[in-house]
């Protein structure tokens, strides 16, 4: 992934919507939901909704598809696979030790 890459998907996901609408999908990968459903989960209106999912293409997080007079949004895993890897691929480089990941705090 590269610097603009990753700036473009941090834009994104830092928005209260979009994050919701990220997080919604996920938990329905990797079938994704229809729009009037994202909508209808997360209480947004359509012309909202839409520039959200408009935002979140545009950053590679999501794709869509046309299935009869619908269209369903799923999330792109890879794009935030590639993410998380950018930001911590120097992870202990200066102590030369293994990368540990630190306590959980869900």
């Amino acid at each position: 992934m590269t610097t603009p890459d990753a700036l473009k998907a941090l834009a994104a996901l830092a928005q209260e919507s979009r994050l919701a609408i990220y997080r919604l999908l996920v938990e329905h990968a990797p079938d994704g939901l229809a729009v009037g459903a994202i909508g209808e989960a997360l209480g947004l209106p359509s012309a909202t909704l839409s520039f959200h999912l408009k935002e979140l293409a545009h950053a590679g997080l999501v794709t869509s598809r046309q299935a009869g007079r619908y269209i369903y949004y799923t999330p792109m895993l890879d794009t935030v696979t590639h993410l998380v890897n950018f930001l911590t691929e120097n992870c202990c480089v200066a102590s030369g030790g293994p990368c540990e990941a630190g306590p959980s705090r869900r």
